[in-house]
Formats: C-alpha cells, sequence, structure tokens
C-alpha cells in the first residue's frame, strides 16, 4: 500500500528503518512550510509598506527639490490617510495631480504640511517648520 508522500511505505510508518524517517521528514517539511506560510499571509495585513525613508519631492522651477523626511512623518502621525486622503500612496503622485489640474500648485504645503506643522506646534508637540523657505530653498 502506497501512501501519498512519494511512495513512501504506510505499513512502515511506525516501525523504523530508512522509508519511514524519510516520511516523518517529508512530513515535517510539508507541514513547516505550511505553518511558515500562514504565519507570513497572515501578517501581511499588520505590516504596511512604508515606502521610502525620504522622498524627493518637486520643488518647482525656482525653487530646489523637497528632501521629505516620509518616515519621520509616519511615525509621528501613525495615520497614513493624514496625507493621503489628498493624494494616492504612489511615488510622483502629487506631480501628476498638478498636472491634470485635479491639485493646486500648493495646495498640499499650504492645506497639509503647514498646516499640520502650525497645530502641532500650538499643541506644543515637536513638529517641523512652519514656512515655506525652510524646506524650498531658492535655485542659484
Amino acid at each position: 500500500m502506497k501512501g501519498i508522500f512519494y511512495g513512501v511505505s504506510c505499513r512502515n510508518w511506525g516501525v523504523g528503518g530508512r522509508e519511514s524517517v524519510m516520511g516523518k521528514w517529508v512530513v515535517l517539511l510539508i507541514f513547516s512550510g505550511i505553518i511558515f506560510y500562514a504565519a507570513v499571509a497572515g501578517s501581511g495585513d499588520d505590516v504596511e509598506n512604508k515606502g521610502a525613508e525620504i522622498i524627493l519631492l518637486s520643488g518647482g522651477e525656482k525653487m530646489r527639490d523637497v528632501h521629505f523626511p516620509h518616515h519621520r512623518h509616519q511615525d509621528a502621525l501613525g495615520d497614513c490617510n493624514i496625507c493621503h486622503d489628498l493624494f494616492p500612496k504612489k511615488l510622483g503622485s502629487i506631480d501628476e495631480l498638478k498636472n491634470q489640474g485635479k491639485l493646486q500648485k500648493k495646495q498640499v504645503m499650504q492645506e497639509h504640511c503647514i498646516d499640520c506643522h502650525k497645530k502641532m506646534k500650538a499643541a506644543d508637540r515637536a513638529t517641523g517648520p512652519t514656512s515655506c523657505g525652510r524646506c524650498h530653498r531658492k535655485t542659484g
């Protein structure tokens, strides 16, 4: 009588010998693989791709690009939707929405960045700059 594990004899399963030891290893490996897969697949809900630590944002024609500390903002805010309700979690999405006319030139900076920093400062919390020139440096 053949078992399902590559011809390992079921009648020798507990008796000992080379076939039964190999069969036990095969079963153990398969079982371990299933447990590992379930653990990894189950943890996917809790772990989110945090994106780049620093994101380079376009500063426009007259200003240098901004080095946006993405992970620092994630750690401080804890809720991605505070920013990403306005634009999707996709690199280049802000520029893309501006080009489509769905975002105004300074809308993100004024409605989100500076406004949020001012509210945090008023609440006596550590925060980022509250003026444009601290992030946006002029070229030249």
